[in-house]
C-alpha cells in the first residue's frame, strides 16, 4: 500500500535524508514480512508488536540515512534507512542493522 507521505522525488533504495526521516518513519504503521507491526511517533517513541505482544522503545535521527533505536532495558542499535519505491510510489522502508547487516523491509499499512 502507498503511504500518506508527502515526500520529494526518491528512487527505490535511496537513503532517507535526516530532514525527511521523521516524516518517513511516522507516515503510517509498518508491516514486516513476518507479520510484525511497528509504529513510530514524532516524539521519538516506537511500538513493536510481535505475536500480539507490544514492546515499547525509543528512536532518534542520527544522520542522513541512519537512525538509532533503544529497547529497554539495554538493547541499542543503529540502522541504515532506505526508501522502498514501487512504480514511482513510496510503499515502505528498508532497515539494515549496521552491526549485523540484517535487512528488514516494512511496508506502509
Amino acid at each position: 500500500m502507498a503511504s500518506r507521505l508527502d515526500h520529494p522525488a526518491v528512487a527505490d533504495g535511496d537513503l532517507v535524508l535526516a530532514k525527511h526521516m521523521r516524516d518517513a518513519l511516522t507516515a503510517a504503521p509498518l508491516v514486516f514480512s513476518d507479520g510484525v507491526l511497528q509504529w513510530f511517533t514524532p516524539d521519538g517513541k516506537t511500538t513493536y508488536v510481535e505475536y500480539g505482544r507490544p514492546t515499547e522503545g525509543d528512536w532518534a535521527v542520527v544522520t542522513d540515512g541512519e537512525f538509532s533505536s533503544f529497547w529497554p532495558p539495554n538493547y541499542r542499535d543503529r540502522y541504515a534507512l532506505r526508501w522502498i519505491v514501487v512504480d514511482g510510489t513510496v510503499t515502505g522502508l528498508s532497515f539494515t542493522e549496521l552491526k549485523s547487516g540484517d535487512r528488514f523491509v516494512g511496508v506502509y499499512e
